[in-house]
């Protein structure tokens, strides 16, 4: 299948019944313009409810000075440095394990909140929630009847 790369978002006529939306799809268009085509390491996305996430990175083999998760300017960074990546005297008939540096990085909606970062048997496990702060929760518009 041919991958197809947007680079400019633009929907017809959105703008007649969607007022404020240039900020989301600017923000749209950006992501997937730095969209890397890596996929090293492999990661899960994961819905667990309607406002919580959870996303998986497979970092078997690094150590815990070798991680490190940084959110900034609403991306989540997650980055791994191999401490002494040199040439390893051992003789490997198959090296299928990885051992080199990546960073990877996913664009957060506005109010995500990383709650969690633990490993676990090899996969980093990053808790987010969607924090929707009052202002952004409906409410109800009086009306006025004027004679």
């Amino acid at each position: 299948m041919k991958e197809v790369y947007v680079n400019s978002l633009s929907i017809p006529g959105i703008e007649r019944f969607a007022v404020g939306f240039d900020k989301m799809f600017d923000e749209l268009s950006r992501t997937a313009g730095s969209l890397n085509g890596s996929n090293y390491p492999p990661y899960n996305i994961i819905r667990n409810t309607e406002t919580t996430y959870t996303i998986e990175v497979a970092v078997a083999g690094f150590t815990e000075s070798e991680l490190d998760v940084e959110l900034k300017n609403g991306e989540l960074h997650v980055v791994g440095k191999k401490e002494g990546l040199t040439e390893d005297p051992a003789k490997y008939l198959h090296n299928g394990i990885a051992a080199r540096n990546f960073i990877r990085t996913f664009a957060l909606a506005e109010n995500v909140e990383v709650q969690e970062a633990a490993v676990k048997n090899g996969i980093l496990s990053v808790t987010l929630e969607h924090i929707i702060p009052e202002s952004a929760k409906p409410k109800k518009i009086a009306i006025t009847f004027q004679k």
